[in-house]
């Protein structure tokens, strides 16, 4: 079986067996990987063959770069940037298109969907900070584009990558959109921050067994209440209170940004700038301040990465501001563009205490500089 450190959880290998035998399993940390039912496999090898991390397609393309802001404000900051994808998403609908996100379901897990109509269009909106289950996603939108329907599909690039290879061939009415990618946090650790902030909301002891569904209402991860660049983690529960808090000072982004909740995989990230497969790459423009402060209104600004030269001219058609920019000024502040993030040295740490105490205890004791941790953590390494 593939190496746990590598797999990327994008799911092609189990989309595309034949005998149906390989399934997603969650592992300790809450990631899913792969496990095949070997009396059911005929050893096609074919799950081998479309996994990206086996097998990453490199590009010589140099892509075009753009500041894109989408001329509707309501949608602009109902968006987590500039508000682009919402407007390439309607452009594919309104050509009896199906457009591809992630979004959550009922118990707030972050999962791949589609959607026929522009009012589903708001559940795809905005960043989720989670790993998202890609499900029967690669098979249905196959079934779309043979049927000669046009497909949108978004997600993070390794996902991107996984579809194409899924596919294994080419399609013109397919148009893929991935986003410039830290890396993905554990849809475990997400669900104990939510569980811990349900408790706190309503007052409910941590031990307590309870669903989701009926006490939160909103969740978002970058909420523009106070402007784009100081974006809020805002979590809106049932019974009326509303948690609305810094993105730096919330105990979830900072065990996300610190790289202690990521996957294994993106360590060792297989789809970073010359190995994206998407036709277009979506992210903040961070810096867009320092280098063209006149387009900066901290409403949101799209940074978009264009890899496939067809798709300008429906860029240039839609209801948006674009203005190119230069490769070196999109990277100064989005170095994932080009860069797997460090593994820290505590990650394991973390993960090992999260079971047994709390999310901000397992992150302060990970990152903690104090003398007594410092040495709990070089115990625990030794062993």
């Amino acid at each position: 079986m593939l190496n746990s450190a590598i797999c990327c959880g994008c799911e092609a290998c189990r989309s595309v067996c034949p005998k149906d035998c390989i399934s997603m399993k969650a592992d300790k940390e809450g990631f899913v990987y792969p496990q095949v039912n070997l009396s059911r496999c005929i050893d096609c090898k074919l799950c081998e063959k479309v996994c990206p991390a086996l097998h990453p397609v490199s590009s010589t393309t140099v892509p075009s770069i753009y500041a894109g802001i989408n001329n509707d404000m309501n949608i602009r900051l109902q968006s987590s940037s500039g508000g682009i994808f919402t407007l390439i998403a309607e452009h594919i609908l309104q050509e009896n298109g199906v457009v591809f996100g992630a979004c959550f379901d009922e118990q707030w897990n972050v999962v791949h969907r589609y959607t026929e109509t522009k009012e589903g269009l708001s559940r795809f909106r905005g960043s989720k900070y989670v790993q998202s289950y890609i499900g029967d996603s690669f098979l249905q939108a196959k079934r779309f584009l043979d049927e000669g329907r046009k497909v949108l599909f978004s997600g993070t690039p390794c996902q991107i990558a996984g579809l194409k290879n899924f596919l294994r061939k080419p399609y013109r009415n397919l148009l893929t959109v991935d986003v410039v990618c830290h890396g993905v946090p554990s849809p475990k650790v997400w669900q104990q921050y939510l569980h811990e902030s349900v408790c706190k909301a309503y007052h409910i002891r941590q031990v307590s067994s309870f669903s989701l569904v009926d006490k939160i209402v909103n969740i978002s991860f970058r909420s523009k209440e106070k402007g784009w660049k100081t974006y809020r983690v805002r979590i809106e529960y049932q019974n009326g209170k509303k948690d609305s808090m810094p993105a730096a000072k919330n105990i979830y982004i900072q065990a996300f940004l610190s790289n202690l909740s990521l996957r294994p995989s993106c360590y060792v990230c297989p789809a970073k700038l010359h190995y994206i497969q998407s036709d277009i790459t979506l992210s903040d423009f961070w810096g867009i301040d320092r280098f063209h402060p006149e387009i900066d209104d901290d409403k949101g600004c799209s940074l978009l990465l264009v890899h496939n030269v067809h798709v300008l001219s429906l860029l240039k058609s839609l209801n948006c501001q674009l203005q190119e920019q230069k490769l070196d000024e999109a990277i100064a502040f989005n170095p994932s563009i080009i860069h797997s993030v460090k593994r820290p040295v505590n990650r394991n740490f973390f993960y090992m205490i999260l079971d047994k105490t709390n999310l901000a205890f397992s992150y302060k004791a990970s990152t903690s500089s104090a003398l007594l941790m410092r040495i709990i953590r070089k115990i625990y390494r030794q062993l």
